[in-house]
């Protein structure tokens, strides 16, 4: 099905793939994982000539389906692309056009390539969009992308790509940003698709776990090259790679408890990476930048790498948590959208509580309220009604102007940095902005505190005039980190931090996290998806649906003598490093939803 053989991708002096060969039998399903700038979707887009007119340079040989992708011309292209292989994007929304609706866009895709009438071409977009477990498809065909959730538009992309029966399907990181239920969901619908159709599949991911769950052999790559392929058991299971291992051990499991997974790590000290951002490549296509690939932390950097510690190397005492008052608490919160009979509440009647030095696990999935939950703690969003209280002091219904001397002491660290950073400012400006709100005038003291702040969370005080642009992903994270820290809080909202990062920077800055709250007491509001990432931060964790906290108690209760039934679905669609679980979880999500 595919023969890919020194398979090369430069983007000006970037070599983002370094000779890179492998094959895909029919019916087989490969996984590229990797950290992010190794090459996986560099060499995912080759298969289907998405290089082409880009000015990357593309060498070697791609056979896919028959076709030799790089000598042929756009009619052979144009042939491939949809009817023989077919792609799934990471990101549905981008990937769908806003203004069309869904089974329209589907039925333009299945008439290009085959020669039917509208009609014909509508039924097969239903068709399609049933089979992918889209409910009322006939009715949902008619809806524009935004009416759609997450994991709806997802499915309608692996839609789109089943319209014509392609004999391969390419999916880049098609369940990054989805929560766990969901994930689970569209990852079963692969493999079922892949057994009915017999199509072969090739998914990148750096997701280690979505890989067990999903394909025969793994493939790990590293800066542009093959590190270590064979069977997906044999990888996970006993990988000879020590970089492999390195990446194994990096994924946050989710049946380890906290003090097993930070044992070792001594008082006042993480391992970060001090990294440089480098040149970025101006190539226009599908490319990553070349500080992904060139400065992007390894994993190797989560060991050994030079420690952040305090002033004195020392972190200050912190009260016994148990012991402590409340930082913040919340007393039947609610917050409603909406009017009439279209009012909704996205958190209702929601109390629970933050002590200084402790962190609060927020889960759910999308759409259960967590971020308007998150963002009324620091006061972003107003609560419709309830009490909110910070030090003892009630700020739920406090008015701005009297709300201002508490905004320092309340920050948050957003889901997307690059969203929530000035793109025509400097970070060092953008981490500044905190100093100059508080009243600091002095330039000389400005630059300073940012550079120590920069410096604290393993960058460089030189990176003070570079732009979000010339950062990683991980690295704009802890840019976000540092803003926040600029204010001296007391408490930090930390909204799905690391959910689009590969394991390892996940792994640096939740570490970093953890170490900063050990050395200034801060209370942390840790809100994610991945259930095993925040079980390895919190001491305690609230589980939300639908707006209301169904369980909340100690961590490693909650995840091991869970009591509500919705808890114990969450965790059971965690993905699992072994093969044989996987397949086993697999078949019990089946049986429960006959049930």
């Amino acid at each position: 099905m595919v023969e890919v053989t020194d398979l090369t991708v430069d983007f000006g002096e970037v070599r983002a793939v370094d000779r890179l060969s492998f094959t895909l039998e029919p019916g087989g399903a490969l996984g590229v994982v990797g950290e992010s700038g190794s090459g996986k979707s560099a060499a995912a887009y080759a298969l289907l000539g998405l290089h082409r007119g880009t000015g990357a340079r593309v060498g070697g040989s791609v056979l896919v389906a028959g076709t030799d992708v790089n000598a042929a011309d756009e009619r052979g292209l144009r042939a491939l692309r949809g009817a023989r292989a077919a792609m799934v994007f990471q990101d549905p929304l981008s990937s769908l056009d806003p203004y069309y609706p869904v089974g329209d866009q589907i039925a333009e895709v299945y008439r290009v390539h085959r020669p039917v009438n509208r009609r014909a071409a509508r039924a097969r977009a239903v068709e399609v969009l049933d089979r992918v477990g889209i409910p009322d498809a006939a009715r949902r065909s008619r809806l524009r992308p935004h009416e759609f959730s997450g994991g709806m538009r997802q499915r309608a992309l692996i839609a789109m790509a089943l319209a014509c029966e392609p004999r391969l399907l390419v999916a880049d990181e098609p369940t990054t940003a989805l929560d766990v239920t969901v994930q689970a969901q569209i990852l079963d619908l692969l493999h079922d698709l892949r057994h009915e159709t017999g199509m072969g599949l090739l998914l990148v991911t750096h997701d280690v776990g979505v890989a067990a769950e999903s394909v025969d052999d793994v493939l790990v790559m590293r800066r542009g090259a093959e590190v270590e392929r064979g069977p997906v058991a044999r990888v996970l299971g006993a990988p000879r790679e020590p970089y492999t291992k390195e990446l194994l051990a990096a994924v946050p499991r989710v049946e380890v408890r906290r003090t097993a997974a930070t044992a070792g790590v001594p008082r006042g000290s993480v391992a970060v990476s001090r990294v440089s951002a480098g040149p970025v490549s101006r190539a226009t296509g599908p490319v990553v930048a070349a500080s992904e690939a060139q400065d992007a932390p390894s994993v190797s950097a989560v060991k050994g790498a030079p420690l952040v510690t305090g002033a004195e190397g020392a972190a200050p005492l912190v009260p016994a948590v148990e012991d402590a008052a409340p930082l913040i608490e919340a007393v039947d919160l609610r917050r409603a959208f909406g009017r009439g009979s279209g009012r909704v509440a996205a958190v209702d009647g929601v109390s629970l509580t933050v002590r200084a030095g402790e962190t609060l696990g927020i889960v759910g999935e999308s759409g259960s309220g967590k971020t308007t939950l998150g963002r009324m703690l620091v006061r972003l969003l107003d609560p419709t009604s309830g009490r909110l209280r910070y030090r003892g002091r009630e700020i739920g219904a406090l008015p701005e102007r009297e709300l201002r001397p508490f905004r320092r002491e309340l920050q948050m660290v957003f889901q997307d940095p690059v969203a929530s950073l000035n793109p025509r400012r400097s970070v060092g400006e953008s981490v500044a902005d905190p100093l100059r709100a508080a009243g600091e005038r002095d330039e000389g003291r400005i630059r300073d505190r940012v550079g120590a702040l920069l410096e604290r969370v393993g960058l460089e005080p030189a990176h003070f005039e570079r732009y979000p642009h010339e950062f990683s992903g991980g690295q704009r994270q802890r840019v976000g980190i540092a803003r926040a820290l600029a204010a001296e809080p007391k408490l930090i909202v930390c909204d799905e931090p690391v959910s689009a990062l590969d394991v390892t920077t996940q792994a640096q800055v939740v570490a970093l996290l953890a170490e900063l709250q050990r050395e200034l007491g801060i209370g942390l509001v840790f809100i994610a998806h991945d259930l095993a990432v925040v079980r390895q931060v919190s001491d305690r964790v609230a589980v939300m649906r639908r707006g209301v906290l169904v369980e909340q108690g100690e961590a490693d209760a909650v995840y091991e003598d869970p009591r509500d039934p919705y808890t114990r679905q969450l965790l059971a669609a965690v993905p699992a490093l072994d093969p044989g679980l996987a397949a086993a979880r697999r078949a019990a999500r089946r049986e429960l939803a006959r049930a």
